[in-house]
């Protein structure tokens, strides 16, 4: 069984270098903007200037030390918990404008999703958090259930006869294994729900980067370690997943010694 470290190989300079490119590029365009807007500032009042210049600046340092702060937690420098939440915010803040950057590099929406998720997966590694097996959640959509099965289990998992024709009896199995909440979602509003009704300590998400991408700040500051679907046939129909790396997730946060449990039913 390989670790969770040795699964989760991210490759994080995509995300991390347009995330400080945007704030660098947000940086000249407010110094531009501001020296175009400095006489007629001026003429409202002397020190409007001034003051306006320093509120601007002390935004985007705030958004550069928040890459700042991501990049020396990846590396192993010790980041206190409140400057970590707010530099997780700030990175969250300025994926919009790091998409918009990549389009402008020609860099696929798609790449840079899987980079941040792998940022996300790297820091919540580095945070070494441990909690009971009925404090985990194994989140999934219903795309992982084969088109062809009867039995619904958006509501009910258990529903699942774990006939092997697709990964659910797979991931209903660990859920069992381990004691784990286990969830299949249709959609990024059950989702929230489910977590909100669940209240785990923990998710390991399974999904396409795109709803990863959106889970994970959803759901933040609770850690989230991010699986991506196999899509053999698409995205959204018949998609599959690494047990490996589902496995390797739940035992990254999972306390104690592994026991069987009773799995949450949704």
């Amino acid at each position: 069984m390989s670790t969770a470290a040795e699964v989760f190989k991210p490759k994080k300079r995509i995300f991390i270098a347009l995330s400080g490119g945007s704030a660098l590029v947000a940086a000249l365009l407010f110094y531009g903007a501001w020296r175009i807007a400095v006489p007629g500032l001026a003429q409202l009042h002397t020190k409007l200037p001034a003051l306006i210049g320093a509120a601007g600046l002390a935004v985007l340092l705030a958004f550069l030390g928040g890459v700042g702060g991501i990049v020396a937690a990846l590396v192993g420098l010790s980041v206190p918990r409140y400057f970590y939440v707010w530099a997780w915010k700030a990175v969250n803040i300025l994926f919009p404008f790091a998409v918009g950057l990549g389009r402008l590099l020609n860099i696929a929406r798609e790449k840079i999703e899987q980079s941040f998720i792998e940022v996300s997966n790297a820091l919540v590694l580095r945070h070494h958090i441990k909690v009971p097996g009925n404090r985990i959640m194994l989140l999934t959509p219903h795309c992982l259930q084969k088109d062809t099965c009867v039995h619904k289990i958006t509501r009910n998992v258990e529903n699942c006869r774990q006939c092997g024709g697709c990964c659910v009896g797979l991931m209903l199995g660990l859920a069992h294994k381990y004691g784990c909440h286990f969830a299949v979602a249709t959609g990024g509003t059950l989702a929230r729900q489910m977590v909100k009704e669940a209240r785990p300590k923990a998710i390991v998400a399974v999904a396409c980067e795109r709803d990863l991408t959106s889970g994970i700040q959803d759901v933040f500051p609770l850690p989230v370690l991010g699986v991506l679907n196999e899509r053999p046939f698409g995205p959204c129909f018949n998609t599959r997943v690494d047990a490996e790396k589902l496995e390797a997730a739940i035992l990254t946060f999972l306390e104690g010694p592994t026991s069987g449990g009773n799995t949450a039913q949704s």
